[in-house]
């Protein structure tokens, strides 16, 4: 049996898609900029920025799960080294996890994984999308970050729809095991929240006292945004919720 490469596997995402791979009984390779070992898997040294070492990651592979991400526009790099090599290879399914509304909000990430996925689409090879909406994990870090100031700024009319970042690595591993299906439906979570309904739901898990601020914040993006052009309520698919996050964070009902 090949293995499936997965890139990113040391972050959030990729660490619970190499988990639920092996424990499908699947041969997983891992790309990492560092050497490794251990985690019942094999290691491959490579840097999908540069390019180095992306060939030999993809050798002999029967799929790659693209979990990479530099959290900017050199996505686009990583992306087309990760798209030639794999081509090089004749690897036969590539399957990227990209966002919602990609396509609706003129964030600067946002536009990075847009013209990632055209790489992906045009690349001649079998391909997988599969746009998630954003993790509880993002929410929560951000969350961490504001609430550190007595006054925490709140952008107002802004809605999210956090999903359990292990329910999208489960639809990955599902996708991964099927033939290349171009535009997977989307998966969302499984209620919108509101930026200050969130806000004060963490305060109350983490038993701080702030002074929320709301902000209508100016431009194309927050109006784009106040629009839910980041939310797909058709594909609130995702069952873990916010509140439940809280409580694994925080380790009490929120």
């Amino acid at each position: 049996m090949k293995p499936i490469l997965v890139t990113g596997g040391t972050g959030t995402l990729g660490r619970e898609v190499v988990r639920l791979l092996l424990a499908q009984g699947c041969e997983v390779r891992v790309l990492s900029r560092r050497a490794h070992s251990g985690g019942g898997h094999a290691w491959v040294v490579g840097d999908l920025a540069t390019g180095a070492g992306v060939d030999a990651a993809v050798a002999g592979v029967s799929a790659v799960v693209d979990c990479a991400t530099t959290q900017g526009k050199a996505d686009v790099t990583a992306t087309a080294n990760l798209v030639a090599a794999a081509r090089r290879a004749g690897v036969p399914h590539l399957v990227y996890v990209s966002i919602v509304g990609v396509d609706r909000v003129p964030l600067g990430y946002y536009r990075a994984k847009l013209a990632a996925e055209r790489l992906v689409r045009e690349s001649g090879l079998g391909w997988t999308i599969l746009r998630a909406t954003q993790f509880h994990d993002l929410l929560l870090s951000v969350l961490r970050v504001t609430a550190k100031s007595p006054v925490v700024p709140v952008a107002a009319g802004v809605r999210f729809q956090p999903v359990d970042a292990g329910e999208v690595a489960a639809r990955l591993v599902e996708l991964v095991g099927g033939e290349p299906a171009g535009y997977a439906p989307e998966l969302g979570g499984p209620r919108v929240i509101g930026y200050e309904e969130a806000a004060r739901a963490y305060l109350r898990a983490a038993g701080l006292r702030r002074v929320l601020l709301p902000v209508r914040l100016p431009g194309e993006t927050f109006r784009r945004l106040r629009a839910g052009g980041n939310l797909t309520p058709e594909h609130a698919d995702g069952r873990g919720t916010f509140e439940e996050a809280l409580a694994a964070r925080f380790g009490g009902p929120a």
